[in-house]
C-alpha cells in the first residue's frame, strides 16, 4: 500500500485496536495468475509465541479455499471510516480529495483441524454476541447441527509477517483549515463523516 509520511501508522498497539474494531476484512489470495477476494470476520488473536495471528473461515463451496493450498501467501484489507473531502471548504485553492483509515496485513496461512476452527468459532460468536440480551453461544448450539455446519466450512489461520497502515486524516493541513474541514463534516452529520471528524481530533491532539 502506498502510504506518505504524512499518514503513515506504525503504533502497534493502535493498528491491533484498528482490526479488532474493524475486523469484517477483505481476504486476498491468488491461484493461476487469477486473483481471489473474499469479505468475511476475523479474529485478531496472540499464539504462545507472542505472533500476532489471524483466524477465519470460508464456506467450503467458495472456491478461494482451494487456493490455500498452493498459495500460502495472502493479503487482508481493514477498512475503516472513510468520507470525502471538499475542496470548497479550504481558504485557498486546491482539488478535493478523501480521507480514511486503512490497514493492510501480510501473512501466510495454514488450515484450522476441526477442534482449531470450533475454538475460533466459539472466540469469533462471544466477541459479537457479548451485546445481545439473548447471547448465542457455540458451546450450548444443538450438537448435531453443529457438526453439519462445520462440514460446511473451512477455517485458517494467517501469521502475520507484515502490516501498513494509513490514516489520511490531513494531517497535512494547517491549524485553520485542519478545523474547518472537522466544522463541515461534522455538520454533514453521517456516520463516516462524524467518525473521520472525532478521529481528526483525536489525531491532532
Amino acid at each position: 500500500m502506498y502510504v506518505p509520511s504524512f499518514f503513515k501508522v506504525e503504533n502497534t498497539e493502535e493498528i491491533r485496536d484498528f482490526i479488532h474494531h474493524n475486523a469484517f476484512g477483505i481476504v486476498i489470495s491468488q491461484t493461476n495468475g487469477k486473483l481471489l477476494a473474499s469479505h468475511i470476520p476475523l479474529l485478531l488473536t496472540t499464539n504462545s509465541k507472542g505472533k500476532d495471528l489471524l483466524t477465519g473461515h470460508l464456506s467450503r463451496a467458495n472456491p478461494q479455499w482451494k487456493s490455500f493450498e498452493s498459495e500460502k501467501q495472502v493479503l487482508v484489507i481493514f477498512q475503516g471510516p472513510h468520507t470525502y473531502i471538499s475542496s470548497s471548504w479550504y481558504d485557498h485553492n486546491n482539488v478535493p480529495t478523501w480521507n480514511y483509515m486503512a490497514a493492510h496485513v501480510y501473512g501466510s496461512l495454514r488450515f484450522l483441524t476441526e477442534e482449531e476452527l470450533l475454538i475460533s468459532l466459539q472466540l469469533l460468536t462471544d466477541k459479537y454476541e457479548f451485546h445481545s440480551a439473548n447471547p448465542v453461544s457455540v458451546g450450548t448450539m444443538d450438537k448435531h447441527m453443529l457438526s453439519a455446519q462445520l462440514k460446511g466450512i473451512v477455517g485458517f489461520e494467517i501469521e502475520i509477517e507484515e502490516v501498513q497502515a494509513a490514516y489520511k486524516l490531513s494531517q497535512n493541513r494547517d491549524e485553520k483549515n485542519h478545523l474547518r474541514i472537522i466544522d463541515e463534516l461534522e455538520k454533514k452529520g453521517d456516520e463516516n463523516s462524524t467518525h473521520i471528524a472525532k478521529e481528526m481530533k483525536r489525531n491532532r491532539s
